[in-house]
């Protein structure tokens, strides 16, 4: 995974106005944590972190007055209407420290005939690797499962470099067969009246 560079500014202004100033300006307001480190307050430019958090787990690499951080998202907080970025944690990480991450799961292949359903129990799953080498997602076949079948989490196999960090026996997919509607009652049942 690519290496995303940005530039950030200390904050200094704390609170609902000074958030929403920063916001005004194309600005989102960030924390950095992490490695028993005092917490830092930043801004960064609303576009370029949009853009480079449309891939999961990105490796972002902050300038902050003139020192280096490498960092990963956490917890991205978002506008419910307009969806544009609010705030966001980020995570202090160093080259060739592991971390735990949640990673999509992707799905490939059909499903034996027969008009079964793919529910997923899990969309992501949770592993360790390197924080330069996160992978993006993983896939996993589907081909020819039939109603009943589940995938484990231990079943899906992970990149080079990552290890299943959850429970190995979790439910990630799982087959079910599809219902059928009850047919509707065909007329209805003629009323009798006394004379």
């Amino acid at each position: 995974m690519a290496e995303i560079k940005l530039a950030a500014q200390v904050r200094t202004e704390f609170g609902k106005g000074a958030a929403r100033r920063t916001r005004r300006a194309n600005l989102v307001p960030a924390v950095i944590y992490g490695h028993g480190a005092e917490s830092v307050h930043v801004t960064l430019p609303a576009h370029e972190l949009q853009l480079a958090l449309r891939t999961a787990n990105v490796l972002i690499g902050l300038e902050i007055e003139g020192k280096d951080a490498l960092v990963i998202p956490k917890a991205v907080q978002r506008n419910a209407i307009k969806g544009n970025i609010e705030h966001v944690d980020l995570l202090t990480v160093k080259r060739g420290e592991k971390v735990n991450v949640e990673i999509a799961v992707h799905v490939e292949g059909e499903l034996a005939p027969g008009g079964n359903l793919l529910e997923y129990v899990q969309n992501t799953l949770l592993v360790e690797a390197e924080a330069t080498h996160i992978p993006e997602s993983v896939t996993v076949s589907i081909a020819g499962l039939d109603a009943g079948d589940s995938i484990l989490a231990k079943d899906i196999p992970l990149p080079a470099g990552s290890v299943l960090a959850g429970d190995e026996d979790a439910v990630v997919l799982q087959i079910v067969a599809s219902q059928a509607e009850e047919p509707a009652a065909e007329g209805a049942e003629a009323t009798t009246t006394e004379a």
